[in-house]
This record gives C-alpha cells, structure tokens and sequence, in this order.
C-alpha cells in the first residue's frame, strides 16, 4: 500500500460536516484581520483546543511543514486543517470558503480606491495608509529575522552568508524587481551547492532563468498570470514577501498603477480579513478589472491547493528533506532582505511630504510601541482623512 492510501487512512477519523466546515472557515475568513500570527492563533483555538478535531502536536508539526513550502503559510494551514478532516473536498471547501470573504471585501474596496475620481477624504485615507507602508515592510522582516538566523546554523561562515543574503534580497528588491525571484532561487541554490546536495543547482538555475526571461515578454492577462504565479508559487517566507515580488511588474513594467496605487494595495491587503496574498486582487483589478482580480487570485492560490493536496500526507519527509532545509537556509535571509528592501521603493512612491512624518510616526507605533498592523494601518489612513478635510492636498 502506497504512502498517500495510508495517509489516507489515517485521516478523516473524526468526522466533521462538510455543512461545518463551509460554516467555519467562512468565519475565520471573515474575522482573520491581522495576517498570518491571527490566523494561526484561530485555527489552533478551533481545531485543536475546542473542537479537539487535531492533535496538538499535529498541528504543531503541519505549522513547520507548510513554512517549508512556498505561498502563504497561514492559508496553507487553513487548508491542511479542512484537508485534515475531510481530505480532499474539505481541503478545497475549506480553503475557498477561508479566502472568498476577504476577495470579496477586497475587490469592493478596490472599485472605490482605484476609482478615477474618488471621494476627496478616500484618497486622504489612502495616501495616509500608504505613508505607513514602508515601515510595514521593515516589522514583517524583522518579525522573520530570528527563525532564520537559528536555521542557518552557528558557524562563521554560515552566519557570514546568512547576512550576505540578505543584502543580495534587499540591493535586488531595491533595484532589479523583475528578477527578484532569480535572485531568491539563486540564493537558496548555492547554499544547496555549498552543503553539497545540489548537483542540478545550475541546471536548475538555467531553466528557472528562460523561464522568467520568457513570462517578462508576456502582456495582459498572461503577464497578470506570470505575476500572480510568482506570488503564489515562488514566494519563500512570510505573506509580505509577494510586495517586492509584484511592485516593480505593476508600477515599472506593465503600468497596471501608479506607485501610490500600490501602496493602496498593499495597505488593503494588510487591513483586510483573510490572506495578506489577497493583494494581488488588487492589482489584478488595476490591470483588468473584476475579471483581472479574480484571475489574479485564482492563479495565485491554486498552488497552494495543490502543495497540500499532494505534499500534506508527504509532511514528514518534506521536513526531513535536507536538500529542501538547505534551500530554505539561503533563500529565506534573501527574501528578508528583499521584504526591507522594498521599503525604498514604496518610499520613493510618496506624492507629499506630509507622508514623511506619518512614516515617522508609523516606525515608532510598530518598533517602539510595539502596537499592530492594522491599528498602525488605520490610524495612519485617519490622519490621511483628517488632513485632506482640512485642506492639505492629498
């Protein structure tokens, strides 16, 4: 019997409604504000300390696999649970039913934020929100720095390259955006090649490159696919890795939106409920509208649907996979990095000065306060409306 029949066995021993978990992950999906911490904070309380539906250290053990893999963590996590339950319809049910509240609420915001002539305290709100960005890059990375400073390991040279990458992922975000995700796969490349488990790293490396050099050529909704495709399958770390991974393809490249449009979008992504990945909608409707947006979360999610259908009776071997650790140890500091570094360019996107303090102010709630996302988020994008009633130009 094959390794997936006795996975499969061995789940599904509880049965849960598929009424249930439609039901279920329809709410978390309409009250998960805060990004990843929030939504795995309320997966475990349902799955595993009222339902008691998973084990604990099971879903201790499915939190390290699904950081493994590339795409959104938190909604890889909400998929394995459904998965967990009722494997494959419950995976599928239980992962729309998490990410469609937000993809509505995201692409209704959309129509009002990207709209040609907006109300005049709207885009004081997102102008303030938007002047927070920058310093919501620099908490996200440094929130990933810890993890990945113990991964690497403890000698010289490992930490030597630790730092390396990540100034190789912040100088790549900062000024070479469309090959960022090069930049990523190379990073984790040679650290396979200097533990020697990589023998096809350049190889590898080749294919990936006339990958990208051929998706650049692309317009329309085939470059709105290649963007969403890195975001949703080659985005290593935490969910605010997919900023540098789209900013330059939608503001430089194709000119979906002007570089204050996206710092709206990045701003909606973070205040809304569900996946910080739902960003992509956003710019998804830039380039083409209700069906721009839904295409662009589609593409964007369906690989994670598919690491879980296919790798979550794998988990084991996937966390024992040294070649898979030795990726992970150079690719995650680049993509640190990359995350800090885009804070340049979503500076560089500011329109008025008086977004200068706001940004101020917002470094200060996030590192010295220690206060939240989306509090920081909204309290920015409140100063934005109380200034543009007044009169300041917004």
């Amino acid at each position: 019997m094959s390794t997936t029949d006795q996975s499969d066995e061995s789940v599904g021993q509880t049965k849960v409604s598929l009424w249930t978990i439609a039901r279920e992950w329809t709410r978390l999906g309409c009250i998960g504000f805060g990004g990843p911490p929030s939504h795995i904070a309320l997966l475990r309380r349902m799955c595993v300390e009222e339902r008691k539906w998973i084990e604990a250290t099971e879903f201790e053990d499915a939190i390290a696999s699904v950081n493994l893999l590339p795409g959104p963590a938190s909604t890889q996590l909400a998929i394995f649970c459904a998965w967990r339950l009722r494997r494959t319809v419950g995976a599928i049910l239980g992962g729309v039913c998490f990410i469609f509240p937000g993809l509505v609420l995201i692409l209704v915001l959309s129509a009002v934020f990207l709209a040609h002539h907006p109300p005049h305290w709207i885009l004081g709100a997102a102008a303030g929100a938007g002047a927070a960005v920058p310093a919501v890059a620099l908490s996200a990375a440094s929130g990933l720095v810890p993890s990945s400073w113990k991964r690497i390991g403890t000698a010289r040279g490992q930490r030597a390259r630790w730092l390396l990458y990540g100034l190789i992922g912040a100088a790549a975000a900062a000024a070479i955006g469309p090959y960022l995700v090069l930049v990523l796969l190379s990073c984790g490349l040679f650290e396979i090649a200097i533990r020697r488990e990589g023998s096809a790293s350049s190889s590898a490396r080749t294919a990936v490159g006339a990958v990208a050099a051929h998706a650049i050529a692309l317009g329309g909704f085939d470059a709105l696919a290649w963007v969403a495709l890195k975001v949703g399958a080659l985005s290593y770390g935490g969910g605010f890795v997919i900023v540098p991974l789209m900013q330059h393809d939608a503001v430089t490249t194709y000119h979906w939106m002007t570089g204050a449009q996206f710092l709206n979008a990045v701003a909606l992504g973070q205040v809304t409920p569900g996946p910080v990945v739902l960003t992509i909608a956003v710019v998804g409707y830039a380039a083409g509208g209700i069906r721009g947006g839904l295409l662009g979360a589609l593409v964007a999610f369906t690989p994670s649907f598919l690491f879980i259908l296919f790798g979550a009776p794998r988990f084991d071997r996937i966390r024992a996979n040294l070649t898979i650790q030795s990726f992970l140890s150079g690719a995650g500091p680049a993509v640190i990095g990359a995350i800090a570094g885009s804070a340049i360019p979503l500076g560089l996107a500011f329109q008025h000065l008086w977004q200068v303090p706001v940004l101020a102010g917002a470094l200060v709630w996030f590192f010295v306060l220690r206060h939240g996302v989306v509090s920081g988020l909204l309290v920015a994008g409140g100063v934005g409306v109380v200034l543009a009633l007044t009169g300041v130009p917004v």
